[in-house]
């Protein structure tokens, strides 16, 4: 019998559980045409959780760019299915082995909001297409390949899943000898902070080591909220670093980039990638 939710879990699973989600709620709030919005549905869900919503000060802000679809999504040509040719190097379908001693494990297909600017928009949002047989081929691939040593879980975002099964997919992988470091891809101490519960932190520094790569791009994300977020990963042992993406209207200008960074510095949280979208 599953445990019951403690009032943690409860409280991140009411944020995702009341995300926005529809055209109508995105015309509604912000008076996005109807008819443009249902088209960008059907190229990309959409989910913009309470909490991230709560930081939009204004439309088309700098967190309002990031998550809110935008018409310039539907020109020919604007996106690229599979820009990063992951799907070129995925000997199984949870796996990427693009350099010998580490692999790209997909894990979750999920996020507690849909960016915009996404790179694998072709496998996000459809949680149906994630099973413990799709979980298991990855780590029977990793286990049969003793030249692996490093582990990049990602997704979608793997803390949307829920305990017991980010427990099984960390303790899967640190029962394998040559597993030496796993990794987690999330921006979830960045949009759902409230799910980095004292209860998960627990769990994932069973397992160390363990390291966490989030993904903050704006100072205005750097809230009371995330900073306990990431302090509570820090004081687990989990060393957080930042995988930041310049985007323009969000962060291309140096004031705004050294801004984050000092923030994040002061979250204990260390910069680590700049992206170019």
């Amino acid at each position: 019998m599953a445990e019951p939710d403690g009032d943690e879990d409860v409280a991140w699973k009411n944020l995702l559980g009341n995300s926005i989600e529809t055209p109508e709620e995105v015309h509604r709030i912000w008076g996005e045409d109807l008819d443009t919005m249902k088209q960008l549905e059907n190229e990309f869900n959409i989910r913009i959780n309470p909490y991230y919503a709560s930081l939009i000060k204004e439309k088309d802000d700098p967190i309002y760019k990031q998550v809110v679809p935008n018409k310039n999504e539907l020109i020919k040509g604007c996106c690229v299915d599979d820009p990063l040719n992951e799907e070129r190097d995925s000997p199984v379908q949870s796996i990427t082995h693009r350099y010998p001693d580490r692999v790209l494990f997909l894990v979750a297909h999920e996020c507690a909001i849909y960016c915009r600017f996404c790179t694998r928009k072709r496998k996000v949002s459809d949680a149906s297409k994630i099973s413990l047989k799709y979980l298991q081929a990855g780590i029977d691939y990793i286990r049969e390949h003793t030249e692996i040593r490093d582990i990049v879980l990602s997704g979608g975002d793997p803390l949307t899943l829920s305990d017991r099964r980010i427990e099984f997919i960390l303790k899967s992988l640190r029962d394998i000898p040559h597993v030496e470091i796993i990794r987690i891809g999330t921006k979830i101490p960045c949009v759902l902070p409230q799910r980095i519960t004292k209860k998960l932190v627990n769990i994932i520094k069973k397992y160390h080591p363990v390291y966490v790569n989030t993904h903050f791009n704006h100072p205005r994300e750097l809230t009371p909220e995330a900073k306990q977020a990431c302090e509570r990963l820090a004081d687990a042992g989990v060393p957080v670093g930042n995988q930041c993406v310049l985007l323009k209207g969000v962060n291309d200008d140096p004031e705004t980039m050294k801004t984050l960074m000092k923030g994040l510095l002061k979250m204990r949280v260390r910069p680590y990638y700049i992206y170019q979208a």
